[in-house]
């Protein structure tokens, strides 16, 4: 009777660290940020407001390889202009992989308002 309840511990135990890595994961891996919209961080695009293109080059290289499993490690991400601040809008931004490699991150915006635009990238 011993045996079946330290195998019940023990299994338990495994998959409550589990479903707290996988959570843990989730929350760390995601890939859409909230940015404000205030006098650092405001660009103009074809006479719109836009989030400056350092504020996603910076958030983008961060948030691609959040943990070892998730993506690749990127570096020197550049965007072409500011993301412009209307939903719908979208860019492509550039990184490089260790080797050397390039990679496309399309970034796209999901919500604007007039003071805050939110947007996500594609690993």
């Amino acid at each position: 009777m011993q045996v079946n309840k330290f195998l019940v511990g023990v299994v338990g135990g495994a998959t409550a660290v589990v479903a707290l890595g996988g959570l843990g994961t989730y929350l760390l891996s995601g890939t859409e940020s909230t940015s404000e919209l205030d006098a650092y961080s405001t660009a103009r695009v074809d006479g719109h407001k836009a989030l400056a293109a350092n504020i996603v080059e910076g958030r983008t290289q961060s948030k691609y390889h959040p943990l070892p499993w998730v993506g690749k490690k990127v570096t020197d991400v550049s965007c072409p202009t500011g993301l412009k601040a209307v939903a719908g809008a979208s860019m492509t931004c550039v990184g490089r992989t260790g080797d050397g490699k390039s990679v496309d991150i399309p970034v796209s915006v999901v919500k604007a308002t007039g003071s805050s635009v939110t947007w996500k990238f594609e690993r």
